[in-house]
């Protein structure tokens, strides 16, 4: 292989993006060199299995990758701005498009849910840590080994270019021969083996670890979302971990599952692949959707209304997001019974998501509703949401969909869903529960200025897509011509994207300013909440609670503040029972993707070869019999002291 098959060349974007990645990576080291904070990084961050480490770290990876697929977003709205540019060519684009699609979704959406679902869950149901501590630490690792081994993918031997989807026979060696779409199939299934093992944690964690009197109908609304959520992961990811090895045994080793020619079906890959795909969406909303009903009952100081309702709601919609992937492709030669199930199905799930909203919007009904950030984003997403809904009714109607398939309504729709649905819902919990992770609030003033910058772009960059999809414009255009008359709705909607920027650029603004000036003299409680972590220190505590929590009904804390019932009484503390930190979680994450990496090559001897560093990490892992340490009685007390004051 050529040094210019290698390394991307000949592209001056690329190249400046290689040259800031390389002065980047030597500007943190040096950094991290200077300040002598190699041993802290190893022992606080690399090597942690504590939950609330973990959610935050995949929550900056989160940040990280909304950068980058933000960026790639910005790439497409200035290419379409205006007719006829050549700011992207017709191959650049189609791996901006294929790149944005799969980071947002895979690499942002979900390492940003399942940080603050690590943060948040232990704490709500009154547990010290998730079930498997050390699987969680290499459920985090092994995700951002797939998520770095997909990004370099630009700068080092070209990225996947067949759409976020990957459609055979375009993403098969014929039509793209180069090993970007190897990239796409191993890096996925790297990640993927986290985010499975991620959703097992947290089933067993919420049904063998919740605190004492903790029934299922005393579990926060948060906790049965994120339960559902890990039930759909373990039924859904499976089937795209086989779809990814089908499509890399195509690929890397000549196999024809999806080659007509050869006696394959490109169709086997939609089904595969939608029926992990809609399951997908669900997974990234379900959680969405707890967050809010957790901000919108404690700044509207009322219990959530119809909490019954909105269990059965949201396992209703589990359900039946495993019986819609059909909606996908009703254009490709279904009959017309088959899409007329299909359509009844995904209509019927508009009725459950429309109890949720009305639970919501009862809840503030005669609520003394506080209009703190968390709030504002939690109000913002109801009427978003329900555009992205209705347009997906529209879309839902197999007739109908002839004429929008695969135009920009289509995506506008989808992300009228995804960005009110979980982008709104994550930056509401950030605000929420930053206090509880770092012990202070993000400017509440530098917020506003997040909130609207980024609602008023996100409306101005989608709602003319409605309106040029329906004038026929088709997704993954990458110009058009004068006469179409797109130019000044296309336009508008790239201004937007800049405003949407602005607000991005508003929040890490907000959290550097935070950082440096907040004040950390908020309390335990400074949101007046109604759940458990709050009845704990901000920032949490290592060991989460010094004596475990008995619950006594829904909203326990709420009814025991107002009894005036939190206190702590010395002679409950006994010592705590703790996981010790571990190196094989990133060792052998470290090890998949470097064998990930080879493979991504076709140099099977080298993986071969590399492959038995996971060998070695599992045995390893296999032969640690560290059973952690105990956390004394009087390190207990002297913590507690510190925020309770006197103990009882």
């Amino acid at each position: 292989m050529s040094f210019d098959e290698f390394f991307v060349t000949g592209d001056p974007l690329i190249l400046g993006s290689q040259i800031a990645i390389g002065l980047t990576m030597v500007g943190v080291i040096v950094l991290v060199t200077y300040l002598k904070k190699w041993k802290w990084l190893w022992n606080e961050w690399f090597t942690t299995v504590d939950h609330k480490k973990i959610g935050i770290m995949y929550i900056l990876a989160g940040v990280l990758m909304f950068f980058r697929g933000g960026v790639d977003g910005l790439l497409m709205k200035a290419q379409t701005s205006r007719p006829g540019l050549d700011i992207l060519d017709a191959q650049h684009y189609d791996e901006v498009f294929t790149t944005h699609g799969v980071i947002m979704i895979l690499f942002m959406a979900m390492p940003m849910l399942i940080g603050i679902m690590n943060v948040v869950i232990p704490l709500q149901i009154g547990a010290r840590d998730v079930a498997f501590p050390k699987l969680n630490a290499f459920s985090f690792w092994v995700f951002f080994a797939g998520a770095m081994l997909f990004n370099i993918s630009f700068v080092i031997g070209g990225s996947p270019d067949a759409g976020w989807t990957s459609y055979f026979p375009l993403a098969g060696k014929e039509f793209t021969p180069g090993v970007g779409n190897n990239y796409y199939a191993i890096a996925l299934q790297i990640a993927g083996i986290g985010t499975l093992a991620t959703g097992v944690n947290f089933i067993v964690t919420i049904i063998k670890m919740r605190a004492p009197g903790m029934s299922w109908m005393k579990l926060p609304i948060f906790v049965w979302t994120t339960f559902i959520t890990s039930i759909i992961i373990v039924a859904a990811f499976p089937i795209l971990t086989i779809a990814l090895l089908l499509m890399t045994l195509d690929r890397l080793f000549g196999a024809h599952f999806f080659t007509v020619a050869a006696g394959g079906d490109p169709m086997l890959w939609l089904n595969l692949f939608w029926l992990w795909g809609h399951p997908e969406v669900y997974i990234v909303v379900l959680p969405a959707f707890g967050m809010f009903s957790e901000v919108i009952a404690t700044f509207a100081r009322k219990n959530l209304y119809g909490y019954k309702s909105m269990v059965y709601a949201v396992a209703g919609i589990a359900f039946l997001s495993m019986l819609v992937w059909v909606h996908h492709f009703y254009t490709m030669g279904n009959s017309a019974a088959v899409n007329s199930i299909f359509s009844l199905t995904t209509m019927m799930i508009a009725i459950p998501t429309g109890v949720k909203i009305f639970n919501w919007l009862f809840t503030m009904r005669k609520g003394r509703i506080e209009f703190s950030n968390a709030m504002l984003w939690s109000l913002a997403f109801i009427p978003c949401f329900t555009i992205g809904g209705v347009t997906g009714v529209m879309l839902a109607m197999a007739a109908a969909d002839y004429q929008y398939h695969n135009t920009m309504f289509l995506v506008a729709h989808f992300h009228y869903v995804l960005i009110p649905g979980v982008v709104f819902a994550v930056f509401a919990g950030l605000y929420y529960w930053w206090p509880k992770m770092f012990g202070f609030k993000l400017n509440e003033k530098i917020g506003k200025w997040h909130f609207w910058l980024f609602v008023i772009g996100f409306n101005l960059t989608f709602m003319p897509m409605f309106f040029v999809g329906l004038d026929g414009m088709s997704r993954r255009m990458y110009t058009y011509a004068e006469s179409t008359g797109w130019g000044p709705w296309l336009g508008f909607s790239a201004v937007g994207s800049v405003i949407m920027a602005a607000g991005f650029a508003a929040l890490c603004y907000n959290i550097y300013w935070s950082f440096r000036y907040a004040s950390r003299d908020v309390g335990n409680d400074p949101w007046n909440g109604r759940t458990l972590e709050w009845s704990t220190a901000s920032p949490a505590p290592h060991y989460n609670f010094a004596v475990v929590p008995k619950v006594e009904k829904l909203d326990d804390f709420w009814y025991k503040k107002k009894k005036g019932d939190t206190g702590l009484k010395k002679k409950d503390l006994k010592p705590v029972h703790m996981p010790s930190n571990s190196w094989t979680p990133i060792f052998l994450a470290a090890a998949f993707g470097i064998v990930g990496f080879f493979l991504v090559f076709e140099w099977f001897t080298l993986a071969i070869i590399s492959g038995i560093l996971i060998v070695i990490g599992l045995i390893a892992n296999s032969f640690d019999y560290d059973d952690g340490y105990h956390v004394s009685v009087e390190e207990l007390e002297e913590e507690e002291r510190e925020w309770r004051g006197d103990l009882q």
